[in-house]
């Protein structure tokens, strides 16, 4: 049976026409509103204008692609190659044909949504039924899943149904669900990989600023470093040197002031991504100490002014770009799909000025 406008509004227990408004967005409704509409929505799986079967193979120009926050260089580079693979006539990432004086194929054009969620499991969800409902024609989200059972198993209804729907779902930056191609970066190899640099130069009181507890990203990365301390017999004083908070530079900065509140002779500081890194090492100068020659500092994902910091920072290069481009021309079915719809997106180490061996006597 078909799910009519009336069935949604009994269900979020409003009237029909606030039903159309929200699914409108043309007038004003109470947030708490919308989100009941919305959740009625995705509940009975309405779809306007008639019956699903009808919009089966109907899709927008409309690509929406969801980030945590666009003000971080992490998702703002990953977002602006989506968009430049989004381009039609004259554009990067415009299609060319073959025999036609290589002139790019007009028509292909797409709309490229950026969809902040400021890190909210709702707002992912909310954007999500949006998009259904849009008739997008293909969804891209960006960087760590929320790893909470319920958002999980919501997200992967989601996707399902924009699948059924005609919806391309790309995923860049996370873990493998059904109904999506994934783009998934080596975060675990990349931080054991930074953590071992750290320990060959004979750092063994080595801090760790992770990244929120709840994210697949942190989970990764943090797996990673212990995996090295592991392999050195260091494991047991891991989890008293790792200190969670946000992916920013102020967590980066009390973060580190708690660090050496804990361990006062900590040589050597690990943190979440390079932002977070740069809290760190204010904090670190803050104190007096300098780096590296009295303690290390090392950061993840290789953003643009990492080189430039001072000392340069010591990182692990993560091809955001490319991996943004990719995940773009995937969702435009403009590359063939990896074996299996997974591809790892490999990382890099990048030995800088900001790590160096302890001093003497340091590391003992």
């Amino acid at each position: 049976m078909t799910v009519t406008l009336a069935d949604v509004a009994a269900r979020a227990r409003v009237s029909a026409a606030t039903v159309s408004r929200v699914l409108s967005g043309n007038y004003p409704v109470a947030e708490s509103t919308r989100a009941r509409v919305l959740r009625a929505v995705d509940e009975l799986e309405y779809v306007v204008n008639g019956p699903a079967s009808a919009l089966a193979a109907a899709t927008s120009d409309l690509v929406g692609v969801l980030v945590n926050d666009i003000a971080d260089p992490f998702f703002g580079i990953i977002a602006g190659a989506v968009q430049s693979e989004m381009g039609g006539a004259g554009e990067p990432g415009a299609r060319r044909e073959p025999g036609r004086g290589g002139e790019p194929r007009r028509g292909g054009e797409k709309l490229a949504v950026i969809c902040n969620t400021g890190g909210s499991p709702e707002r992912e969800l909310t954007y999500l039924t949006l998009l259904q409902r849009q008739r997008a024609a293909a969804v891209i989200l960006t960087g760590g899943a929320i790893e909470h059972p319920e958002h999980a198993a919501a997200v992967e209804a989601k996707a399902s149904r924009l699948a059924a729907a005609g919806t391309r779902v790309v995923l860049c930056g996370r873990p493998p669900i059904p109904d999506a191609t994934t783009l998934t970066f080596d975060n675990r190899g990349g931080a054991r990989r930074l953590t071992e640099h750290l320990l060959a130069f004979g750092h063994r009181r080595i801090g760790y600023v992770a990244g929120p507890a709840d994210r697949s990203t942190t989970r990764d990365r943090l797996e990673g470093h212990r995996e090295a301390l592991a392999g050195q017999g260091l494991a047991d004083g891991a989890e008293r040197l790792t200190v969670h908070g946000p992916y920013d530079r102020s967590c980066g900065y009390d973060a580190t002031l708690e660090l050496l509140r804990r361990e006062p002779r900590l040589t050597a500081v690990i943190a979440a991504n390079d932002t977070v890194a740069l809290g760190a090492c204010a904090a670190l100068r803050d104190q007096g100490l300098r780096i590296p020659h009295d303690v290390s500092v090392a950061g993840f994902d290789d953003l643009p002014f990492s080189v430039d910091a001072v000392p340069s920072l010591t990182t692990v290069r993560l091809p955001l770009h490319d991996a943004g481009a990719r995940a773009g021309r995937l969702a435009l079915g403009r590359e063939p799909e990896p074996p299996g719809g997974v591809a790892m997106v490999r990382a890099e180490l990048m030995a800088r000025a900001s790590t160096a061996p302890p001093r003497a006597g340091a590391a003992a």
